[in-house]
């Protein structure tokens, strides 16, 4: 088992996901979410659809409900192996980065930068079997 390595652009968001400090310019906004971005894959309103398959779903439901089968007392090994502590604080992390990502488009677009902002209204939403309405 090996520690996964905190990505910086994460632990900056985690320590000051509100902070003002260096964004003065456009420029420097963009290069903070694009960093952000790289770290957790494009913001919503990117070229992604947002789909959802149900037979991956299925599949997937069906991969852990047969790993979890297999290892007997797999979540008290995660527990003491340290890894479900280890996820659980990947987590704050990546939810702290998304609040950072939201907060810089803020900061675009009080800065009038040049940026495309997600129309929600447009977004269509998908049911379980990935036939929009």
């Amino acid at each position: 088992m090996t520690k996964r390595e905190i990505p910086a652009a994460l632990q900056r968001a985690l320590d000051a996901p509100y902070s003002l400090e260096g964004l003065d310019s456009c420029d420097a906004a963009h290069a903070e979410r694009a960093a952000l971005d790289e770290v957790l894959g494009p913001d919503i309103g990117g070229a992604q659809a947002l789909r959802e398959s149900r037979a991956a779903k299925l599949a997937q439901a069906g991969g852990r409900t047969l790993v979890n089968s297999i290892i007997p007392f797999r979540g008290l090994i995660r527990e003491i192996s340290g890894a479900a502590p280890a996820d659980r604080r990947m987590e704050v992390l990546v939810d702290a980065g998304h609040a950072r990502r939201g907060f810089l488009r803020g900061v675009e677009a009080k800065l009038h930068c040049d940026v495309t902002i997600v129309d929600l209204a447009r977004i269509e939403t998908a049911d379980v079997t990935g036939a929009s309405h």
